[in-house]
C-alpha cells in the first residue's frame, strides 16, 4: 500500500503529538476522516480508524475490516490480544475456530464476534457481497503481530 503524500504527513503529525503526550497522557481528543485500507497478512482488508499511527493510542486499535465476497482469511493467531467485532453488513460470515478449525460459527449483520489471544481462526464470506465489520482490539499497531498458520488453511472447506 502506498501513502499519498498527505497521509504521510497527517500520520507523522499525530505521531509527533501522540510522542509529546504519552508520558503524561493525551491532552485532546481526536476526530478522524477514514484512514486508507490495506490488505492485511492474513487476506481482509483493513480501515483503521484509532491506532498507535493515527493518534498514538497506546491500547486500542478500532477501525473497519472488509472481506471481499467469496474470499477467506489465511488461518492465524493473534498472539497477545483479543478482538472483537461487530457485523456490520453483508450476507454471513463463517468464523472457524479451535485448535484444528474444528468450531464454525456462522454470523449475520448485528452480531457480535470475539477471538480470544491464540485462538486460530479463519473467516469465510460465502455471500455474493463485502462483509464489513467494525473490530476493536487491545493491541494498537495498524500493522498487528499476527502468526500464520498455513499448516491448518486445508481444514476450512
Amino acid at each position: 500500500m502506498t501513502l499519498s503524500r498527505r497521509e504521510t504527513m497527517m500520520i507523522k503529525m499525530f505521531a509527533r503529538s501522540a510522542q509529546s503526550t504519552l508520558s503524561g497522557g493525551h491532552t485532546k481528543g481526536y476526530v478522524l476522516k477514514g484512514a486508507t485500507a490495506y490488505k492485511a497478512e492474513q487476506g481482509s482488508h483493513y480501515a483503521p480508524g484509532i491506532s498507535a499511527e493515527t493518534v498514538g493510542s497506546s491500547v486500542l486499535w478500532f477501525g473497519m475490516v472488509t472481506l471481499p465476497p467469496g474470499q477467506r482469511t489465511k488461518a492465524h493467531i493473534h498472539e497477545k490480544h483479543e478482538t472483537a467485532f461487530y457485523f456490520l453488513s453483508g450476507e454471513e460470515l463463517e468464523l472457524w475456530t479451535g485448535d484444528r478449525l474444528q468450531h464454525c460459527e456462522k454470523a449475520h449483520p448485528g452480531d457480535y464476534m470475539f477471538i480470544p489471544p491464540c485462538v486460530p481462526h479463519v473467516a469465510v464470506n460465502r455471500g455474493s457481497v463485502p462483509a464489513v465489520v467494525v473490530g476493536a482490539r487491545n493491541e494498537p499497531t495498524a500493522q498487528e503481530s499476527v502468526i500464520m498458520h498455513p499448516e491448518l488453511d486445508s481444514a476450512v472447506p
